[in-house]
């Protein structure tokens, strides 16, 4: 019984996202701690231990083949620029200059995807720690190649480890970021399933705003993992394991097409069946649902047989006999809303079949187009043309490239102005704290300082508490996993946990003692210059951008739009087209809330549209909800005489009133606050005589409710772009 309580905690051990990158991590800095003790050259352990960081630092998901092929670049980034600090050091004009060139040139590599961003920023993390490495020597640069190997070394160390670590397990990371999805998942069903309260005048706004913030969570959970599996399948066709995380991928693709729709006015809801159960029966069966989507994902992290459960059907039942019950009373008030309920228990029921399915992902079909879009650059050309798309003043990516070179210029300055202690910590801080946005900057600055302190004030006691070297190099060891464990979710203890990292380092090799106060004095400043960078130069204030934001997601709600109709025409197809017009739109959906979300950290003056922001971020999430229900129920073919009227009529006529909106939201220009057509357009939609056929009931009813938002829509448009003294157009 032990024995099997033991090995299930080691199989959840496992299972953890961080525990893999943790064990190489711990393996790598205890080789070379163990190294360095028995060849007693602790000096070298300062160079080799920041070459383990730098090169972890660089680590992005890929196949074994794909980071070999990365590290093989990250260590030829490393040489040329630990190289280049040592021959340049000793020339301060010539050095700014170049440091300033390098660090806007690998930050625009930023624009070629996640890998090369983290291999540039990596990389100008490593020069900073070969100036400090200088800077110990006392600025003197008698062997040139002595600390740029020991760097070099420990990275490649790092790496080594990293593409063996690949190469046995590569199909981990894909388990794990399926996991989170299906976690996701499930706690946007259990939000959703809040909506089903039968409270009158329910506070429908707040609910939906979370609603949104989580699918936020979700939309990025689902990118995560395509781009993992993409790393896994490549140009080829994908084994048997991978292709069989595929179709889990596609599979949360459906639910959360199915979950994110609506169909339904919550409010209308709750008053008319205040006295029947059947509100609390779709509640019940959403929650269910959601709690089914955890347990997948336990399955799948833990690799266990998921079982789903079979009383769900029952529940189901239980739901249409309420619905019958309801329909038996023929009350004339409850007929539109009886339908909007039966097209939510239908999409209910294809969310239970879709989770029963997931019991058996090998036997769902193949998809009739599976291929993943690689947003990756293929050739030279492609390259150039990313790279010249960015190089405008609008551009968030050139702008920090900019201001970051500038802070680092200012904070190398500092350095020969004050010639504080280890002053290149000022550099480094100003590194890690300088964010693309004011918000992230802001908060990342009081997270470093905080940690630092915190860190400072640790490692005074356990010098004192635990004289011992060994003691405090096991102390080193654990300082260094601290930090990788929680350097993306938790960044103040991260901060602290390297702050003692480094002064152990130190006093392995010296006296770790002095070099409290200039560490938190360098803090300081490091921190102050990326501040007063992010503060007065070229500011990315989210405020002033906002009006662009929310264009964007009208655009990009637009040609989903466009798409679901098409598939009423030509029937349901699962292609990448289809597929990526959904994923922008909640792309675009999440990016809205993030903006939003650094708006509020942002000064006064800047943030004074965010309630608006946040007013629009509550509709246009409701309007990509009602073109989710759309989507849903694609299967189903219009009827022929009405398939032109709804698809290249009234679709889009929709399509064409949002892309107005959106228009005049990027232009600034003014937009009519309320559309006589739009309002015709709705009383038409809504007019259907009992005899209607019920899928075109359905579209009609979806496309009544896009139109309804239009006008709350426009309100806020108008609203937002009107000058001072200005009125919106009537």
């Amino acid at each position: 019984m032990a024995s099997t309580s033991f090995n299930q905690s080691l199989r959840r051990l496992w299972a953890l996202d961080k525990f893999s990158y943790s064990v190489r991590v711990f393996i790598a800095l205890t080789g070379i701690m163990t190294l360095c003790w028995a060849q007693n050259e602790m000096k070298l352990l300062i160079p080799l231990f920041l070459g383990v960081i730098a090169c972890a630092l660089a680590e992005t998901d890929d196949s074994w083949q794909g980071r070999l092929n990365a590290l093989a670049v990250t260590l030829v980034c490393f040489s040329v620029a630990a190289f280049s600090v040592e021959l340049l050091f000793p020339y301060p004009w010539i050095f700014v200059i170049a440091m300033a060139l390098a660090a806007f040139g690998l930050t625009m590599l930023g624009a070629l995807g996640e890998r090369y961003g983290a291999i540039a920023s990596a990389t100008l993390i490593l020069s900073v720690y070969t100036m400090i490495g200088v800077d110990q020597r006392g600025g003197e640069v008698t062997n040139l190649w002595h600390e740029p190997l020991l760097l070099v070394a420990g990275a490649a160390w790092y790496g080594v480890l990293s593409v063996l670590w690949q190469a046995m397990f590569s199909n981990q990371p894909v388990q794990q970021s399926l996991a989170k999805l299906f976690r996701e998942l499930g706690y946007y069903l259990k939000l959703k399933s809040s909506l089903f309260e039968p409270i009158r005048q329910m506070d429908v706004e707040a609910r939906r705003l979370e609603l949104a913030r989580q699918n936020g969570r979700v939309v990025a959970a689902l990118n995560t993992a395509k781009e993992i599996i993409l790393h896994r399948v490549g140009n080829g066709r994908p084994g048997s394991k991978v292709s069989r995380y595929l179709k889990l991928y596609f599979l949360a693709q459906d639910i959360h097409e199915r979950a994110s729709s609506s169909h339904y006015p919550y409010n209308a809801l709750a008053e008319a069946f205040f006295h029947s159960d059947v509100l609390f029966r779709c509640q019940r069966l959403l929650r269910q649902q959601g709690k089914a989507c955890r347990e997948l994902a336990a399955s799948i992290q833990l690799r266990q047989p998921f079982v789903y459960d079979a009383s769900f059907a029952e529940a189901l039942g239980d739901l249409h006999a309420s619905m019958e019950h309801l329909r038996i009373q023929s009350n004339p008030a409850w007929r539109g809303l009886l339908r909007s309920l039966r097209a939510l228990a239908a999409n209910l029921s294809t969310l239970d079949r879709l989770l029963s399915a997931a019991s058996n992902p090998d036997s769902l079909a193949d998809a009739t187009d599976s291929s993943l879009l690689d947003r990756s650059p293929r050739n030279f050309k492609d390259v150039l043309t990313r790279l010249r798309t960015q190089l405008t003043p609008t551009s968030l990516l050139f702008r920090h490239a900019l201001r970051l070179p500038l802070a680092l210029s200012v904070g190398y300055g500092m350095v020969h102005l004050v010639h504080p202690s280890q002053g290149y910590w000022i550099i480094l801080t100003t590194l890690f704290v300088c964010q693309p946005n004011y918000g992230a900057t802001r908060r990342k600055l009081g997270q470093r300082i905080i940690g630092t302190a915190f860190g400072l004030t640790a490692a005074w006691a356990l010098f004192d508490l635990f004289p011992s070297p060994l003691i405090q190099a096991f102390f080193t060891i654990a300082a260094g996993l601290v930090f990788f464990i929680n350097r993306t979710t938790r960044y103040t203890l991260a901060t602290a946990a390297m702050t003692l990292m480094v002064l152990f380092c130190f006093n392995q090799v010296g006296d770790g003692y002095g070099l409290f106060l200039p560490r938190l004095l360098d803090t300081l400043l490091g921190s102050l210059i990326a501040g007063l960078a992010v503060f007065l130069f070229l500011p990315d204030w989210q405020g002033r951008r906002l009006n662009k934001v929310l264009a964007n997601t009208l655009s990009c709600n637009s040609l989903y739009l466009r798409q679901v109709m098409q598939q009423y025409g030509q029937g349901k197809s699962d292609d990448l087209a289809y597929r990526l017009a959904r994923r922008n739109a909640h792309n675009a959906d999440a990016a809205l809330s993030t903006t939003l979300a650094n708006m509020l950290m942002e000064p006064g003056h800047f943030r004074k549209e965010a309630d608006v922001g946040f007013r629009f971020l509550v509709l246009s999430h409701t309007l990509l909800s009602y073109l989710s229900g759309l989507g849903a129920h694609r299967e189903n073919q219009l009827p022929a005489e009405v398939r032109d009227h709804l698809i290249n009529g009234v679709g889009a006529t929709l399509a064409a009133s949002i892309d107005q909106i959106a228009t005049g939201l990027a232009n600034k220009t003014a937009i009519e606050v309320q559309s006589d057509a739009e309002e015709a357009l709705a009383n038409e939609l809504e007019q259907m005589p009992e005899e209607i056929d019920e899928i075109q009931r359905l579209v009609q009813t979806q496309l009544a409710l896009i139109c309804r938002q239009l006008g709350p829509l426009r309100t806020l448009a108008a609203h937002l772009i009107k000058g001072p003294e200005e009125q919106p157009t009537v």
